[in-house]
């Protein structure tokens, strides 16, 4: 038991590592990308690493799991994705996370249906006080609502948790490493968004040294490697659970914009990360897996 609970630990501390990266997405968007291509910045995070996936595993799906990847293709980038980017470009970046931290919930609602995981309440309860904490950290009393921002911001938290949870449902073929099954579906993600990128947006803009160091971070960081650690804890670990380690992104984005970018912390913000951690750690536990009862000993015949 106390070894089963110490591997759990170390499984959710290391996918927890990738959403602590995605907070850092924010700060390379608004410091070194072009502005204003929310989609054509999804095509350039997803795209070239999963292709680059590809070429590591040489591994391709074939049979049922052409469509099943599609399938996770686009819930788990090809439509995620551009969703963030595009709530993070019109909604202040407060406003843009909190909605994102509304993933947890979709994804124990779905995890109800697909997986017949009865939404406990020490879950819903954990994703409440994550979600509050979220909007101690970074809501502001000045923040400006914009309609499609908010629609794209709660389509993205829906398609993230929704992906979350059919990843665990479906797992990966026998044989296919989370590195494959990473490169799988960004590939699918990225080329779903390689039209849509080209009608809304047109031509790819023109980049400089910055944008194109900006690109390689998110590519090969904040997704490659963010990826394959995030789908290696969904396969061993609660979906609900994994999912309310994406509340860590939002709080990793605040301290690196107070470190790397000057921006101050407030007593109330820092009581929001210790609040949203809380909710975070309060949907760890009971996680471990229960030993199994003993075998019945056989009934003696009367003599």
């Amino acid at each position: 038991m106390t070894t089963a609970r110490g591997g759990m630990a170390g499984t959710l501390a290391l996918t927890g590592l990738a959403p602590l990266v995605w907070g850092s997405t924010y700060a390379i968007t608004t410091t070194y990308l072009p502005p204003d291509r929310p989609m054509f910045t999804a095509l350039m995070r997803a795209l070239p690493a999963g292709l680059l996936l590809l070429a590591i595993t040489r591994k391709l799906p074939h049979g049922q799991w052409i469509w099943r990847v599609g399938v996770l293709g686009l819930l788990n980038i090809g439509l995620f994705m551009p969703m963030l980017f595009l709530a993070a470009y019109r909604l202040p970046g407060g406003v843009a996370a909190v909605l994102s931290s509304a993933a947890p919930l979709f994804a124990l609602g779905v995890a109800a249906v697909a997986l017949n995981e009865r939404p406990t309440a020490r879950k819903v309860l954990a994703a409440l006080i994550g979600l509050l904490g979220v909007a101690l950290v970074v809501l502001r009393a000045t923040a400006v609502l914009d309609t499609v921002g908010v629609i794209a911001g709660l389509i993205g938290a829906a398609s993230m948790g929704a992906g979350t949870v059919m990843t665990k449902r479906w797992g990966r073929p026998e044989g296919i490493t989370p590195l494959a099954m990473t490169g799988w579906q960004l590939t699918a993600g990225g080329l779903i968004l390689v039209p849509i990128a080209l009608i809304i947006e047109g031509a790819p803009p023109a980049l400089d040294g910055r944008a194109i160091g900006g690109y390689l971070y998110l590519g090969i960081i904040g997704t490659a490697i963010a990826y394959v650690l995030w789908f290696r804890g969904i396969a061993r670990a609660s979906a609900t659970s994994v999912s309310l380690l994406g509340l860590l992104s939002p709080l990793s984005a605040a301290v690196i914009g107070w470190i790397a970018l000057g921006q101050a912390l407030a007593p109330l913000q820092v009581l929001g990360i210790a609040i949203a951690l809380g909710g975070t750690l309060l949907g760890q536990t009971g996680n471990a897996p229960r030993p199994a009862a003993p075998a019945p000993e056989p009934v003696k015949a009367a003599a």
